[in-house]
């Protein structure tokens, strides 16, 4: 991504440029502005200085705009990609402090649990139909259920989506996901699913949605976790609902350090988990040495990592793996899809240019659940 200087905003470079002028080039135009692959992020106001706040791994995370000889207008034009997604915000410098904005003339925002951030939305990307409430998807339900676990000490809250046409007489395959809630209010994960399986692209399914009060610790690598899911969770909701007992009948999923969980957890269970759906894993290791670059959070995840590269092994039947271009650990994701295609399991790798965030995570879910539970539509025959 190189920085230029655009048509529209060279004309404004003229002599006798003023608020006017200003007013009419922002005046019905969709912003950030967009001329082929260029486009030019625009800020208006008085301010000492204005940067562009990215999640682009490989990047400058400040880039500054310039401001306009005369005006109040600030401007920084990039080559971006096609077909890339992109969160930003603003952060507008006055009196030595920074304040970071999202984007007051872009419309387009991403929530997530800590905010929102303005998206660009660069050509040839389209946010999915299958990601919104389709008016003729019958929707599925969501219940909530309490569990007494042994292992993690305490109880623990799972919401269960059973699909529209669920009967008892039937039996369906189990997906669990970690960060449920997550998945849910960001990711938009029941209207994908409602919408998934009224368009026959995955089966009906059922699926319960964990989280955990300690993820950065309940997540890298830990038995008691991997217990709870596979010896207590599976069993009580294999008792309360009809499912298929069998290893390919069950999924699990995450992103993140909820990836490393699932991931994890199928190394303790071997053969257990017949399905695995993981995205932008943080597979932290260490090629040379032991020293984690990534910090005490992930040392666990470098210890477990390092001996599952040193040792790899089939612990599922099929794996779907998916990561942005522009997250830090595409390089970790890309390493790990021939270790584990090497071992037997069928893998599918993904990569889009997006970061490390709920909505490439739910750009990918239509592509990962139809791949590890394909729908009468989906089946590919090889």
């Amino acid at each position: 991504m190189t920085g230029l200087t655009p048509l529209a905003i060279t004309t404004l470079m003229m002599p006798g440029t003023d608020a006017r002028k200003v007013d009419e080039f922002l005046a019905g135009k969709q912003f950030p502005l967009t001329e082929g692959p260029n486009v030019t992020f625009v800020w208006r106001g008085d301010a000492e200085g204005v940067n562009l706040r990215h999640w682009i791994y490989g990047l400058e995370t400040a880039t500054a705009l310039s401001r306009l000889p005369h005006t109040d207008l600030w401007f920084l034009t990039l080559d971006i990609p096609e077909g890339s997604r992109i969160e930003y915000k603003f952060e507008v410098l006055r009196n030595g402090k920074g304040e970071w904005i999202e984007d007051p003339r872009n419309p387009n925002r991403a929530r997530d649990p800590f905010g929102a951030n303005s998206v660009l939305q660069a050509v040839g990307y389209e946010a999915p139909d299958w990601s919104t409430k389709d008016d003729l998807a019958r929707p599925g339900t969501i219940d909530q259920l309490v569990f007494d676990s042994p292992s993690l000490e305490g109880r623990r809250n799972v919401q269960m989506y059973l699909p529209a046409r669920f009967r008892r007489s039937r039996q369906y395959p189990l997906v669990v996901v970690h960060d449920g809630k997550d998945y849910l209010n960001y990711a938009s994960m029941k209207e994908v699913l409602d919408n998934l399986i009224h368009r026959l692209e995955i089966p009906d399914v059922i699926v319960a949605f964990t989280d955990s009060p300690d993820r950065l610790r309940e997540y890298a690598n830990d038995e008691a976790h991997a217990r709870f899911l596979t010896e207590e969770l599976v069993p009580d909701l294999a008792a309360r609902f009809p499912l298929y007992d069998r290893p390919q009948a069950r999924c699990l999923m995450g992103a993140s350090f909820g990836a490393v969980a699932s991931f994890s957890t199928a190394c303790r269970y071997p053969g257990f988990w017949g399905r695995l759906l993981l995205q932008s894993g943080s597979f932290a290791f260490t090629d040379i040495g032991k020293r984690n670059r990534r910090g005490p959070l992930f040392d666990r995840v470098v210890e477990f990592m390092n001996r599952y590269r040193n040792e790899p092994v089939a612990v599922s039947e099929r794996i779907f793996v998916s990561c942005g271009v522009y997250e830090s650990l595409i390089y970790e994701n890309r390493s790990m899809v021939p270790l584990l295609d090497a071992t037997g399991m069928q893998v599918r790798f993904v990569e889009a240019r997006d970061g490390h965030n709920w909505e490439n995570w739910r750009d990918r879910l239509r592509e990962g659940l139809s791949w590890v539970f394909p729908g009468p539509l989906m089946f590919v025959y090889e």
